[in-house]
């Protein structure tokens, strides 16, 4: 389980800490509340230290705890820091590097991850310096939850208001070491339903010798299929090309090209759930039947598209009940998901950045694209990310 420092700012949201607190804990995760001079007056450090079970911090100029460098251990000793509600004024002290309080100090001596969720009157949500200073905030790697759209204490309607304490707790999931006490392994949540996985690159051959093909590895797909054989399901894996070992309880069906991915997909049907991680190849060419030689120049390379799986799938009448497709992007992640979600009219859309060595590496940071929204999650193992996608899905199917 994890270790949570909570930080807990100055507005009228602030009584929902109280709320999340006692969701942490009933999850079995660890809760030190660091409650700002602004908070106090929301909230009082009894209610938090009740809730917690643990002492409240709230100064800089506590002498015992200082003279052992209080500060410095309590922003290394959690695993992760939410700023909750997080102020315009805490935000903007936050973006600029201030350390005039305990709060501020924590936020610039810690090494962990940070969550910032945002609450405050919708003029100050949509002004260009709170814009600026949350643009900052991410840049410096905070992942910031975007603010709910609803009527607010000061009488306005509009975004800026804090999101219900579940809300939160279900957007903190990928962060926390225990997703929850139940594993998708140990609770069975996908026993009884079929889960069809595509993996890996293509390759599209330009002679017998060579192909065109792109640097996927499959270990995201592969872990995703794992994850689902562990929470139970039935799992039907479509590989391209890798060297990666069939995870247990996983039917394997290995292809080349991306014709032959999709008659294996369509072989598979009917499925509940098809999450395509694939990078198919957008088109092939004509392949020579000899090895072209570099003594005849460069080849003519004639091209034609390729079936395009997710966007068959969509239009079948046997359509899988959740349809996840997964885009691989180097420039505006999110924007191009989107467009992809409307596009193949698929259900969800997984979007990652795959500018570095997300291709070939071991950790993934992904925003799940829905018609309901974006949710951000946060740089993690592949494993991690897969078990998360698996209990979502399992969460939306029931």
């Amino acid at each position: 389980m994890s270790h949570i420092l909570l930080i807990v700012g100055g507005g009228i949201a602030a009584y929902k800490a109280a709320e999340l607190i006692r969701l942490f804990r009933k999850e079995g995760h660890r809760v030190t509340p660091v409650l700002t001079e602004g908070g106090a007056h929301f909230v009082t450090p009894m209610s938090l230290a009740a809730l917690a079970e643990s002492p409240v911090y709230t100064s800089l100029w506590d002498l015992k705890d200082e003279a052992e460098m209080g500060h410095i251990q309590l922003s290394r000793a959690a695993d992760i820091i939410l700023v909750c509600p997080a102020t315009a004024d805490l935000i903007a002290r936050m973006a600029s590097g201030h350390a005039n309080d305990l709060a501020t100090t924590l936020l610039l001596a810690t090494d962990k991850p940070v969550v910032v969720a945002p609450a405050m009157n919708v003029r100050m949500w949509q002004h260009e310096a709170t814009k600026r200073n949350i643009a900052q905030l991410k840049a410096d790697g905070a992942t910031v939850l975007e603010p709910d759209e609803g009527p607010m204490a000061c009488g306005e309607f509009g975004p800026g208001r804090l999101p219900e304490p579940d809300d939160i707790y279900r957007r903190m999931e990928p962060f926390l070491g225990s997703i929850s006490r139940h594993t998708p392994a140990e609770s069975g949540l996908l026993a009884g339903k079929h889960v069809l996985v595509t993996a890996g690159p293509t390759h599209e051959p330009i002679d017998p010798v060579r192909v065109i093909a792109n640097r996927s590895s499959g270990k995201q797909g592969f872990a995703i299929a794992e994850a689902a054989a562990q929470a139970g399901a039935r799992v039907t894996l479509v590989s391209g090309p890798v060297a990666l070992p069939t995870p247990g309880g996983v039917v394997r069906i290995d292809v080349e090209t991306a014709q032959q991915m999709a008659d294996a997909v369509a072989e598979a049907l009917p499925a509940d759930v098809a999450i395509l991680v694939a990078a198919v190849a957008d088109w092939r060419v004509e392949a020579a039947a000899e090895k072209l030689k570099k003594s005849s120049g460069p080849p003519m390379l004639h091209f034609s598209p390729n079936p395009d799986i997710l966007a068959t799938l969509a239009a079948r009448p046997d359509r899988p009940s959740l349809l996840i497709g997964f885009a691989a992007e180097t420039q505006d992640v999110v924007a191009n998901g989107q467009a992809k979600l409307s596009s193949k009219k698929a259900d969800w859309i997984v979007a990652n950045d795959v500018s570095g060595d997300v291709m070939g590496g071991s950790r993934n940071r992904v925003h799940l694209v829905t018609t309901d929204g974006v949710e951000d999650w946060p740089e993690a193992a592949k494993e991690d990310v897969a078990r998360h996608l698996i209990s979502r899905i399992a969460q939306e199917l029931s």
